[in-house]
């Protein structure tokens, strides 16, 4: 053997050893691991059973609802207390299930209507069956659930179609389907996270998984519901299947069958049922809004809010960053640079805007702090493993932090907020509660993504609600925390009005407290695509109020990138600019004159869509449904809609097609099978089912509408405060029948929960529209004029409320026929061809 052959043949041996060593230690690792063995008593509950198996643990297996299993897995044996941050509080109906077979190797549990939990009992899986016996979720015998006796980490695996698609996950720098992807669970502060990067800032570990079969799309959903440090693997390793676990703790999830359809729509329903929905904002937190990293002194915020007007750009919202405070001291003002904070936010409310500020979990260490002196001395504070406060270093310098996963706390820090309320504050930003803390010059570096020290040590203490634990226990539960101690807050100090919360981080069942932002993301044209599937998916995790930041947090957008961000963000459900500290300004007035007029007209296609988002917040309260949807969830029939991430639903009706690359005039559309859509700017008719290239010209959003649907629009106003005193207008748009409603209450307060509200319905049947109103709302606004779009050529003659109509307008290169109403309202208008 010659020296080069020796050479590569010990290269080789080499590899082998190191091969070897990592295949032992990775078979050692899991050695540890211990299969939940065989079935070997069962208690029958009322709604499903209890299961002692031979490994020692305990499995649960109960009908949530008829349409939605739970199982809890013990490892150790002992169930832990039925408690839960994701899970609303609120009276539930016992399912009554039927158990057979207890003594044969295989236990059904059988719920009204049909569906079906099989459970194997050698070796214990289960396999949970659809009222038409189709199987939804079943264990992968070849990796029955699992535990590791030694650190408590648990684990499951079902089976899988390896054409099956999976969304949600809440809010990852992904593609639209998560398919082969694998993902953590552990909130991290992750500036100018690049795609692919996870974690990043929430923890929601549901999913609705989608295939076609036949003709038919075929969806169920599962959550798992556990507050370490979870994961999932959805079939990245394995493709056959999937599997998700957690480092400690039951493994508790439910399934959601998708009722009898199995649809996208009920699955979400369903979880929505249990984690909660986002309750209906105020309409002012709809309007367009205005940050940056910061805004100071006072004149120069009193500037931004002047150039929105005199620029006739529409604004209803201000924020305050870090730099308003005393030192980054919460709850405090810095009186050199904002000398009467009243004033200037009462002056700002008398221009329609009102005052945003930001608020960090981290209270300065200063015993000539009160905020700081009533933590300490309330006893508030989260602790070391030791019991002493727990300190570390943000914006403020060295920090306490309030523990709150403690109710007194939650109340404590909640009424905090009545001084800022009192000067007229309207909302409230939580940032940095992943929780996020600084490296110091001692710290190991590199400076990672990930680094361990960028939050709390894992072995502080928590007090749980009830049950205290570590830090790697409650970690992901911390911001959410946080946003419900402001929620529950605003609500007890002004109980009149709507809170508007907005975190940065969160767990399952956020939805309930607060608006959710995609953090700090950055101004390129990647950041730009990547926003719509993230949004999207944080829609179908059952967080209705979310947006991303327009051109960018981190860096300086170009002209056509804001442009082109802003038109793409105009129908999302929060719409706000914000940029980083050293940028260029990212106000949409501040680009070149040539784009000034592009981006207001933007804006002002928002607040003419603002009756339309309003219903859709509204129609989420009663459904679940996402005011942004994937094309997949109203056409999950359709797979070619399964991997569309560059286009988005807005409601059911609206379809937004917006440019997401550099210099483009155009683009391709697909317009999904089983409706056709109509262009809002054109007229033109799309047939669904088929790709078209459409005009896509610097200045307008593409956007089309569906065929048969009626869009509650309004003139363009300057801020939502001007929404009473102006008409609405309803947009038919021509080809199909269908039936629509737009939803009116006072836009803040909770009249609307005692009847206070008024429902417009629309019924469209060929070339005659129905309106109907019901509900108590007595100030709701007139319908000025019925426009119908799709027109091929005006009609020979148009009739309202049975009288001929002479005053109608069309417009042929638009196909736009407007017909204007009289005061009085009618219920009937008529196109005669």
């Amino acid at each position: 053997m010659n020296q080069r052959l020796r050479l590569r043949y010990g290269l080789f041996l080499n590899v082998v050893a190191v091969f070897f060593c990592l295949f032992i230690a990775h078979s050692g690792a899991r050695a540890a691991w211990r299969a939940g063995g065989d079935v070997k008593n069962v208690e029958q509950q009322t709604n499903g059973v209890v299961l002692t198996l031979t490994s020692g643990a305990r499995v649960s297996v109960t009908f949530q609802d008829l349409e939605t299993v739970r199982v809890r897995f013990a490892p150790r044996g002992t169930f832990e207390r039925d408690f839960s941050y994701a899970v609303e509080s609120k009276d539930r109906k016992t399912v009554r299930a039927t158990v057979r077979g207890t003594f044969k190797e295989s236990i059904s549990i059988i719920a009204f209507g049909g569906m079906t939990v099989v459970i194997n009992r050698r070796p214990f899986l289960i396999k949970v069956l659809d009222a038409d016996g189709r199987v939804v979720v079943e264990d992968d015998p070849a990796r029955p659930t699992s535990f590791d006796p030694e650190t408590g980490a648990v684990e499951s695996s079902k089976r899988r179609v390896e054409w099956e698609t999976y969304y949600g996950f809440g809010e990852k720098a992904m593609p639209a389907s998560r398919h082969t992807q694998h993902m953590v669970m552990w909130n991290t502060d992750t500036y100018g996270y690049p795609r692919g990067l996870d974690p990043i800032y929430q923890s929601i570990g549901s999913f609705i998984a989608l295939r076609k079969e036949k003709d038919a799309g075929v969806a169920y959903g599962l959550f798992l519901d556990n507050t370490t440090r979870t994961y999932f693997d959805m079939g990245k390793t394995r493709p056959e299947s999937y599997t998700f676990g957690a480092a400690g703790g039951e493994l508790n999830y439910y399934v959601f069958t998708g009722g009898k359809e199995r649809s996208p729509k009920r699955v979400l329903g369903d979880y929505t049922e249990l984690t909660g929905r986002t309750p209906l904002p105020p309409v002012w937190a709809l309007g367009n809004q205005q940050s940056r990293w910061s805004y100071f002194p006072e004149a120069r915020v009193r500037e931004v809010v002047r150039k929105f007007r005199e620029t006739r750009t529409p604004l209803d919202v201000i924020y305050l960053d870090i730099d308003y405070m005393d030192g980054y001291r919460v709850f405090t003002w810095d009186k050199t640079r904002f000398p009467d904070p009243s004033k200037m936010i009462s002056d700002f409310r008398a221009e329609g805007v009102r005052t945003v500020v930001i608020i960090d979990p981290g209270v300065k260490v200063d015993e000539k702090y009160a905020v700081y002196n009533e933590g300490r001395a309330g006893g508030f504070f989260t602790k070391t493993a030791s019991g002493e406060e727990l300190h570390a270093s943000v914006w403020p310098g060295v920090c306490a932090f309030p523990d709150f996963t403690s109710a007194a706390a939650r109340e404590w820090f909640g009424s905090l907020y009545h001084k800022h309320l009192d000067e007229g504050i309207a909302g409230f930003w939580n940032d940095m509660n992943e929780p996020g803390v600084f490296l110091s010059d001692t710290t190991p570096k590199p400076d990672t993504y990930h680094h361990p020290m960028k939050t709390f040590p894992l072995t502080a203490r928590h007090a749980g609600d009830g049950e205290a634990g570590t830090h790697a226990r409650y970690h992901n539960v911390y911001g959410m925390q946080m946003a419900r101690s402001t929620f529950e807050g605003l609500r007890k100090l002004r109980p009149g009005e709507r809170p508007f919360v907005l975190t940065r981080a969160g767990y399952a069942g956020v939805q309930r407290f607060s608006a959710i932002w995609t953090g700090d993301n950055v101004a390129s044209w990647d950041h730009l695509r990547l926003s719509i599937p993230m949004l999207t998916n944080l829609g179908v995790s059952g967080v209705a109020l979310v947006g991303a930041d327009v051109g960018g947090f981190s860096g300086d957008p170009s002209p056509e990138l804001y442009a082109r961000w802003l038109q793409a963000a105009a129908l999302t459900p929060f719409l706000r600019s914000h940029s980083e500290a050293g940028s260029k300004p990212h106000e949409p007035y501040s680009f070149d004159p040539s784009f000034v007029a592009v981006n207001r007209a933007s804006i002002d296609l928002r607040y003419q869509m603002l009756p339309y988002l309003y219903t859709l917040f509204q129609e989420h309260t009663e459904t679940g449904a996402p005011v942004m949807r994937p094309l997949w969830f109203e056409y999950p029939a359709d797979d070619r809609t399964y991997l569309i991430e560059d286009q988005y639903l807005v409601g059911r009706d609206l379809l937004v097609a917006p440019v997401l690359s550099e210099g483009a005039l155009k683009r391709r559309v697909y317009f999904p099978k089983g409706d056709a859509w109509v262009d809002w700017w054109t007229g033109r008719r799309y047939e669904g089912g088929k790709d078209f290239e459409i005009d896509a010209p610097l200045n307008r959003l593409p956007l089309f509408a569906r065929a048969g649907a009626t869009i509650p629009t309004q003139p363009v106003i300057q801020h939502t405060g001007e929404m009473a005193r102006a008409p609405l207008m309803l947009t038919v748009v021509s080809g199909a029948n269908n039936v629509s409603r737009v939803y009116e209450d006072a836009g803040d307060g909770y009249d609307y929960q005692r009847g206070a509200s008024r429902t417009l319905t629309a019924t469209v049947e060929g070339n005659t529209v129905r309106l109907a109103r019901t509900g108590a709302y007595n100030v709701s606004r007139p319908v000025a004029a019925v426009e119908f779009l799709g027109v091929a050529a005006a009609p020979r003659e148009v009739r309202a409320g049975g009288r001929a109509v002479s005053n109608t307008t069309f417009d042929a290169a638009s196909g736009r026929l407007i017909v204007p109403l009289p005061p009085e309202g009618v219920a009937e208008i008529s196109l005669v061809p």
